[in-house]
């Protein structure tokens, strides 16, 4: 996949079109602190704007793969397009992710990008919602709170934790860094 024509294809026409976005995913872990390969974009957006998404990305040939009220996948026959992945906002808790988004600096372009603290959000969700994500996620929320631990907003962190019953394990988490 070549991730910098995608970026400069897909935010150019989302700014066109007034899509309101942000980078989560791999790709966001980046401006966390945080290296990991990843091979494909994930994008968070409102879910009043999935059909204009999904117009967007059939404009350019991208297949759905699924599409629900909380997510969709596309994918590409063209390899250097790869898959693209969206999480619709719709719930208080995205939505404030979306809100505290910040813009950074991606292939010379400025874009939202959730913080630390929301990646984490996300990863301690799809690991309550996907068990074998489990390794894989609780690595990488062990690096964004290593890497971030002087700026992090701890009390939202512990709040993620504690909305999926994993107040523990945030602990121990805490308790290996240290």
């Amino acid at each position: 996949m070549n991730f910098e024509k995608v970026f400069k294809l897909l935010i150019s026409e989302f700014q066109n079109n007034k899509v309101e976005f942000a980078l989560i995913g791999g790709h966001a872990l980046y401006y966390s602190k945080v290296s990991r390969t990843t091979l494909d974009i994930d994008f968070m957006v409102l879910l009043d704007q999935s059909d204009l998404v999904n117009n967007i990305m059939k404009k350019y040939g991208y297949k759905v793969l699924q599409k629900t009220e909380n997510v969709a996948n596309y994918l590409s026959d063209f390899t250097d397009l790869g898959q693209v992945d969206f999480l619709f906002a719709h719930r208080k808790y995205a939505l404030n992710m979306l809100s505290r988004a910040k813009y950074k600096d991606v292939f010379g372009q400025q874009i939202k990008v959730i913080g630390p603290e929301d990646i984490i959000g996300l990863k301690i969700q799809a690991i309550s919602n996907d068990p074998q994500r489990y390794h894989q996620d609780i690595a990488d929320i062990e690096q964004v709170i290593k890497w971030n631990k002087e700026s992090l907003n701890f009390k939202l962190v512990e709040e993620y934790f504690k909305l999926f019953n994993r107040g523990k394990e945030l602990k121990e988490i805490v308790k290996r860094i240290k």
